[in-house]
């Protein structure tokens, strides 16, 4: 499966984004999705993610109440809603799979596909 991600831009602080990650090549229906992003000089960061099997998600404290991940899975889509953007948000930002697992959504290392990043830049 190859993820192809989209949507990202440049924003004034405030305003908002949707990010896009499509699958081709096969489905995500059986793959817990989330998005990473990575500043300049900064380590890559779990964002948000979501299970493959239901709704259960799980956020950054630095974006809770702000982003909001969601799937189609007739679209094989995962999309993030990202509102109130601030400048520290800046990032390529990443989409990501693993297989489905019993090991809680926010355990970074077991996202194992990546796809290319988006760039998303938020002026003051």
């Amino acid at each position: 499966v190859q993820l192809q991600a989209s949507g990202g831009g440049l924003v004034h602080a405030g305003g908002s984004l949707t990010l896009s990650c499509a699958a081709s090549g096969g489905s995500l229906s059986s793959s817990d999705m989330a998005w990473f992003r990575q500043a300049p000089g900064m380590e890559r960061e779990l964002v948000a993610a979501i299970k493959g099997s239901s709704t259960t998600t799980r956020y950054a404290d630095a974006v809770k109440g702000r982003f909001t991940i969601s799937r189609s899975y007739t679209k094989s889509t995962v999309s993030l809603q990202m509102n109130s953007l601030k400048p520290e948000d800046t990032a390529v930002y990443y989409c990501a799979a693993r297989r489905r697992s019993v090991v809680d959504l926010s355990a970074a290392s077991t996202y194992n596909k990546f796809g290319q990043g988006t760039q998303v830049t938020v002026s003051s």
